[in-house]
C-alpha cells in the first residue's frame, strides 16, 4: 500500500511532533502497563486454583456426612 519511504517520513513527523523523549516516555508506559496486565492474568489463575480445591474438599464432606 504505501511504500517505506512513504512511512519514514510519517515517522519522522511523528518524531518531530511528540518528540523522541515523549516517544520514548510512552513506550516504557506502555511496556510496565503490558507487563501489569500479565502479572494481574497470572496472579488470577493462581487465585483460581486453591478455591477450586477448596470446593473439592467440601463437597467431599458433605457427602461423607449424610
Amino acid at each position: 500500500m504505501f511504500s517505506i519511504s512513504h512511512w519514514l517520513i510519517v515517522l519522522l513527523i511523528i518524531a518531530l511532533v511528540f518528540g523522541t523523549k515523549k516517544l520514548r516516555n510512552i513506550g516504557t508506559d506502555l511496556g510496565s502497563a503490558l507487563r501489569g496486565f500479565k502479572e494481574g492474568l497470572h496472579q488470577s489463575d493462581d487465585a483460581k486454583s486453591p478455591s477450586s480445591t477448596e470446593r473439592k474438599d467440601t463437597i467431599e464432606v458433605e457427602a461423607h456426612q449424610k
